[in-house]
Formats: structure tokens, C-alpha cells, sequence
């Protein structure tokens, strides 16, 4: 079998469900970029997910001196590239191991002697690994099934259970439904800085449609013609309704970008504890 020149990164599906099971192993997730490593010899090329050779002198060197003449590492290096975390081998010597289960590709890449900036990424033997990932201000968690073969595509067989934030904020208007959506597309939502309702984000997902249908008849019986935000920008200036900012909702999101806005936000749900004018951002 000859060796391959290149190999589809097996990429993981994102989920907001948390669970365990004896057919999952966890693994913290790494926030970096992904590196597939090619050694054939004393020949070592390091590629991104987009097969766009990178340039990481000390990673190469070090893979460069490892006792095998054949070899493909998968894993994540670090933004500042100091460091490769290395969680599969998907070939090893001749032997193309992608049909292998994950336990067996992790017991052959515990044979591997990785030596600093090369790191192999362990299991969590946490009950509840998440908790220790919110803990620690991990990225996330990767969830993999034990069987799971080495798959180039986006598999359901590996997970990742991203560590969000959430906190409440004020519905200030809504945009029009398109394509076969009902209610509404999109909840505009912000914060309140004093008395000045300062503009967040857009909210387009985690809303079902008996969500989407009554937060718009909700919202209906709010509507005005002025904008409620006084700052915050990028606001949409077409298919957008604006309404009184009465209505508190819960959302997860990743982080607050640079600019102030929100980042993959989600609708969590509705907020009936919490009176608008109380919203601030939480820092």
C-alpha cells in the first residue's frame, strides 16, 4: 500500500447536548489550527484542513527525529505554533490504520516518543468533563466514540461540546422569515448601558417553530416605528421590525467579538424573572 500524499482531516459535528457513555472517550479541545503531518523518511510536510503547506520549523524537526519511517500525525498546533497537540494516527509504517477503531489507533500512537512541541492529547477521565473545560476556560470538549474508524468528512461519530457563555438580553426588534421558516427570521437583541439600549447581535437560531410563531405574535403587539437601539453598529436596514424592548431572553454564545457583538448566539429561551431595564452586559 503506497503512502498517501494527503488525507481528509476527519472532521468532528457540533452538538449542545451533554452526555456520557461507556462508548465515549472525551478529549479537550485545542483552539489552534489543524495540522495533518506527513513523514516519509527524513521528508516531513505539514498541512492545514485546506492542504496549505505550513511552515513550523521546530514541529517539522521534531517529527524529522521520530524513530519511524513512515508516518501521519493528526492533531492541533497551537496559535503561536509553540506547540502540537497530537490526538490520531491515521497511518504508521506501511500500515494505513483509518479502519482501525480510535482505541486501537490510540494504543499505536501511545507507541509514538513525541518529545516537546510535539504532545499527545489524553483522555479526560472526568465524569462530567465539560465542567472542568468551563472550569479551566478550555475551548471545549471533543466527544469520540471508542469504534469510531478514522472517516474523512464531518462524522457524527466525533463531537465537539463547545464551552459557551450565556447571559440575558433585551429583544429589540426582528427580522422577516425567508425560505419555508415561519414567525420571524432573526431576534435583534442588546444590553442596556444606563438608559441607552447598545445593539448585540443577531439571534437566528435555537428557535422550533411553536418558538417562532409566538414570540412573533408577542412581538406584534410591541411593535413601533423608531429603532430601540441608540448604539451599537451593523444594524439591518431592510425586512426589520422594531418593537418596544420589554422581552428578555436567555443566549449562549462563544465569546463578545472586538467589535461588541455577540458570537454564534443561540436562543437559549425566555427570560419572565428578569425585567429589561435590569440587562446589562456581563463582564
Amino acid at each position: 500500500m503506497s503512502f498517501p500524499t494527503w488525507i481528509v482531516p476527519m472532521a468532528a459535528t457540533l452538538t449542545y447536548d451533554r452526555f456520557t457513555g461507556p462508548e465515549w472517550t472525551f478529549e479537550r479541545k485545542y483552539d489552534g489550527i489543524r495540522l495533518l503531518a506527513f513523514k516519509r523518511g527524513s521528508d516531513v510536510r505539514l498541512y492545514s484542513r485546506n492542504q496549505l503547506l505550513q511552515d513550523v520549523p521546530a514541529v517539522a524537526s521534531a517529527i524529522a527525529k521520530l524513530p519511524h519511517d513512515e508516518l501521519v500525525l493528526d492533531g492541533e498546533l497551537a496559535w503561536d505554533a509553540s506547540v502540537y497537540h497530537v490526538f490520531d494516527v491515521p497511518w504508521l509504517d506501511g500500515r494505513d490504520l483509518r479502519e482501525r477503531t480510535l482505541e486501537e489507533r490510540r494504543r499505536v500512537l501511545a507507541m509514538v516518543p513525541l518529545v516537546p512541541p510535539l504532545y499527545r492529547v489524553e483522555a479526560l477521565d472526568e465524569a462530567e468533563p465539560w465542567q472542568r473545560a468551563a472550569a479551566e476556560g478550555w475551548e471545549g470538549v471533543i466527544a469520540k466514540r471508542r469504534d469510531s474508524v478514522y472517516e474523512s468528512r464531518r462524522s457524527p461519530h466525533w463531537l465537539k461540546m463547545k464551552i459557551e457563555a450565556s447571559q440575558e438580553l433585551v429583544v429589540g426588534g426582528f427580522t422577516d422569515p425567508r425560505g419555508k421558516r415561519l414567525g420571524l427570521g432573526a431576534l435583534l437583541v442588546g444590553y442596556f448601558e444606563g438608559t441607552q439600549l447598545v445593539f448585540a447581535g443577531k439571534v437566528g437560531t435555537g428557535l422550533d417553530t411553536k418558538l417562532l410563531l409566538g414570540l412573533r405574535a408577542r412581538l406584534d403587539t410591541l411593535a413601533q416605528e423608531a429603532c430601540p437601539f441608540v448604539r451599537g453598529s451593523d444594524l439591518p436596514q431592510s425586512h426589520v421590525h422594531w418593537v418596544k424592548p420589554e422581552v428578555v431572553v436567555q443566549v449562549g454564545f462563544m465569546e463578545w467579538t472586538s467589535n461588541g457583538k455577540l458570537r454564534h448566539p443561540r436562543l437559549i429561551g425566555l427570560r419572565e424573572d428578569k425585567l429589561a431595564h435590569e440587562v446589562t452586559r456581563e463582564r
